[in-house]
């Protein structure tokens, strides 16, 4: 969501995540998203108002070099106040320019060979730098093992460099939870800014591998400073966990369990303290507002 700055009309973008041949408006190849501009005093008068191709060329290429049916992209996450857009396209992980978001455009692409599935991606609050996730496994895999390492599954950090006419992703290192997890599903997954002002600390899920609580304040050098993690070790025989997404609201981080239903957690770390002062009235990941120190609210 783009919310409007003037209270006309917000903009969605819809990843057009998941074609099929079999679909008689959204086959493959399908390398282009939607745009939806919603009048706010007519909702009902939502119009499709642009469809743009991300890649012109047709997306990334497997590693026969043959070309691969793109679709659109999993997850795109907005920063209205930056103007930026960064998303998450399976084969391809982009930053675009929402300058105009009827005409979003993409000002950089890049890939990885460690990424299996670019599924997320989440700005810092000074939005010099993007963490992308990798869903190896589509979530039904357990990922999390000494034989697949830590560079793939993982999260991956890109700072922003170049400039606004020319920016560029650049790579800075890769986090994973080095909490091996066994046969037990666990991958990179949802999750959130904790909004220390001036710091960089995330939460984030790993399906059965619990929540994390990430530093990555040092974009070469991300790491672990505390988790949660109430798996079936605890009772023999009983899968009690599978975080799916994790977000800091207000105090608190909300994680939603497939299993458990929802927890709701408190982090007593004193690096963290400072984000309670910062008091949303709404939010909307996907969405990033902007929270400033000495602020008493999330948004503009």
């Amino acid at each position: 969501l783009v919310p409007s700055e003037d209270g006309g009309s917000d903009i969605i973008y819809v990843s057009s995540y998941s074609p099929s041949d079999a679909f008689p408006n959204c086959q493959t190849p399908h390398d282009k998203i939607t745009v939806i501009e919603v009048p706010h005093d007519a909702p009902e008068e939502a119009a499709i108002v642009n469809e743009p191709v991300l890649f012109p060329e047709g997306g990334n290429h497997d590693q026969d070099g043959l070309l691969l049916p793109t679709q659109g992209c999993h997850d795109i996450t907005v920063y209205p106040a930056k103007d930026i857009a960064a998303g998450a396209c399976m084969g391809d992980g982009i930053l675009m320019d929402i300058s105009d978001p009827v005409n979003p455009v993409v000002t950089e692409v890049v890939r990885d060979e460690n990424f299996a599935f670019w599924h997320s991606a989440t700005f810092t609050n000074s939005g010099d730098t993007v963490v992308f996730t990798d869903e190896l496994g589509g979530g039904g895999a357990p990922t999390c093992t000494e034989e697949i390492g830590g560079d793939r599954g993982a999260d991956a950090v890109y700072t922003i460099g170049g400039d606004d006419d020319e920016p560029t992703l650049e790579f800075a290192s890769y986090f994973k939870i080095e909490r091996h997890q066994g046969d037990q599903v666990c991958v990179a997954h949802n999750g959130s800014l904790i909004p220390v002002p001036g710091r960089d600390y995330f939460v984030q899920s790993w399906y059965q591998g619990g929540v994390s609580v990430i530093d990555f304040n040092d974009p070469d050098e991300p790491r672990e400073i505390g988790y949660f993690d109430m798996d079936s070790r605890v009772e023999d025989g009983v899968q009690d966990n599978d975080t799916w997404s994790t977000y800091y609201y207000n105090g608190y981080v909300y994680s939603s369990d497939i299993v458990r239903g929802l927890d709701v957690l408190r982090l007593e770390d004193p690096r963290l303290r400072a984000a309670e002062r910062v008091v949303m009235d709404e939010f909307n990941p996907q969405s990033q507002p902007v929270y400033r120190p000495g602020r008493g609210h999330g948004r503009d």
